[in-house]
């Protein structure tokens, strides 16, 4: 508990640290254009704090796991999303270069690091309801369909709410990807771009531990 805690601290502080940068970007360039990067780090916590919750309790109706990982899943895109802001760097406008640089690198960082634990948690929580080893496909899978959520969320605008707004649309734009591939070369060529990058992440988030230790007791 004590590591959790410690953890969730250091998200607050980095947190604050984002909306005090943006609020001197605010009184520096009397613009408001960057105050979106709240609402999208608090997209990125919502699959984090999700995966909390069923990392800590045991779920054992089929009906309430389905749900809860459906409702992570359909979330954990907005996590990864936030990477795509550094797009924005190009629009510093009146705003110095290198502090827009440090802003969006700090909101990409906590939202890339939300995502993460979130999808460890979730791995972890699989493993409880295969009971064994998880097919080898499992996490790619996850990894590619957000990478898809992203790139629906960065080009086409959609974002996780359309689900219940605006279904029909949505599926249709999707349909429309799927069955017809070369009429949307950049859908999937991003898509994969960002599902081998993600995956990299993840791969290197996984070792990580490992690596510190050795280190730690090679020192």
């Amino acid at each position: 508990m004590k590591n959790t805690l410690s953890f969730n601290h250091l998200l607050l502080i980095t947190f604050l640290f984002i909306c005090a940068l943006i609020g001197c970007r605010i009184i520096y360039t009397n613009s408001w254009t960057h105050v979106f990067l709240i609402w999208n780090i608090f997209l990125a916590w919502i699959p984090y704090a999700t995966s909390n919750y069923f990392k800590r309790y045991v779920i054992k109706q089929k009906w309430k796991q389905l749900f809860l990982f459906s409702s992570w899943l359909l979330f954990f895109p907005n996590a990864l999303y936030i990477i795509t802001d550094l797009i924005h760097l190009q629009e510093s406008g009146s705003a110095p270069v290198w502090f827009d640089a440090i802003l969006l690198f700090t909101a990409s960082f906590i939202g890339l690091l939300m995502a993460f634990i979130s999808l460890h948690n979730a791995e972890k929580y699989l493993l409880t309801i295969f009971k064994k080893k998880l097919p080898v496909f499992i996490m790619p899978l996850i990894i590619f369909v957000a990478s898809f959520g992203v790139y629906l969320g960065r080009f086409e605008r959609w974002n996780s709410w359309d689900v219940i707004h605006n279904p029909v649309a949505l599926g249709g734009n999707i349909i429309m990807a799927v069955i017809f591939p070369q009429d949307h070369f950049r859908t999937w060529f991003v898509t994969i771009l960002l599902s081998i990058l993600f995956y990299l992440i993840y791969a290197f988030s996984k070792i990580l531990p490992q690596a510190f230790q050795q280190n730690k007791n090679a020192g």
